[in-house]
């Protein structure tokens, strides 16, 4: 089972934060139109945290994941994560560090047509090196963990939506990544399934893995450790678990 190990660079005995923020601001720009997304924008958080971002349609929420992970670029600020600056790296060096350190869940499944459902798990564990027997077994244990192990061999087109979500949960989690970016993991999902997805969700973030989830849906944004509340681009308020 997967344990982030909590480092302490600083030596104060307590563990350094995962990822820090600091003035991070992104305009969009379509010909003369501009729209602010980010504005000044400063958070941080700390190894073995469930963060929870919610906030209306055009709050930021998924600009902030996008910015935060290395995904998109930003204007201006600092991004942090794991004690290196993202976005002073080169491309390549930005996208090794993702493969090897971030997860990724998406509401759209961003699935290869052609692939089966383990090949398309195991293809980010061979783009950062893993050996293909390691890459194959994590698949499919992974695949078998979001109750899909007997679909291992199909592709995305014989696989229902809430199906091919899960593949996706799946390839997020085979790298055993310590930090995992979900957008709306649950959107595509009937509530059933979506119940299982975020209990897992949870079950690894007992094990120390860091996760930062962007949902619509109150419910599971307060299962969350903490919930940040964005709108226009800034953080509105935060609140511990249970806080509404």
């Amino acid at each position: 089972m997967l344990a982030y190990e909590r480092t302490d660079v600083s030596g104060s005995g307590v563990p350094d934060p995962i990822l820090v923020a600091k003035g991070v601001r992104k305009t969009y720009r379509t010909g003369a139109e501009s729209v602010e997304a980010l504005k000044d924008l400063s958070i941080s958080v700390q190894p073995g945290e469930f963060v929870g971002v919610m906030g209306p349609s055009g709050s930021g929420k998924t600009t902030l994941l996008n910015c935060l992970s290395g995904l998109d670029d930003i204007d201006s600020g600092e991004v942090w994560v794991q004690g290196e600056l993202i976005h002073s790296m080169s491309d390549a060096r930005r996208s090794t560090h993702r493969a090897k350190e971030m997860g990724f869940i998406f509401q759209s499944f961003n699935l290869i047509p052609v692939f089966s459902a383990a090949e398309n798990v195991e293809l980010p564990l061979l783009l950062a090196g893993v050996a293909p027997s390691e890459a194959r077994k994590r698949a499919v244990a992974t695949l078998d963990r979001v109750g899909l192990g007997h679909r291992i061999s199909h592709r995305p087109n014989e696989l229902s939506g809430g199906e091919q979500q899960r593949v996706t949960v799946a390839r997020a989690l085979a790298g055993e990544p310590s930090l995992v970016w979900a957008d709306e993991p649950t959107g595509n999902l009937d509530s059933e399934t979506a119940g299982s997805i975020v209990e897992l969700l949870h079950e690894l973030n007992r094990d120390g893995l860091t996760l930062v989830l962007v949902t619509h849906d109150r419910a599971i944004g307060e299962t969350a450790s903490r919930l940040v509340q964005m709108r226009d681009g800034e953080v509105e308020a935060t609140s511990l678990k249970g806080a509404v």
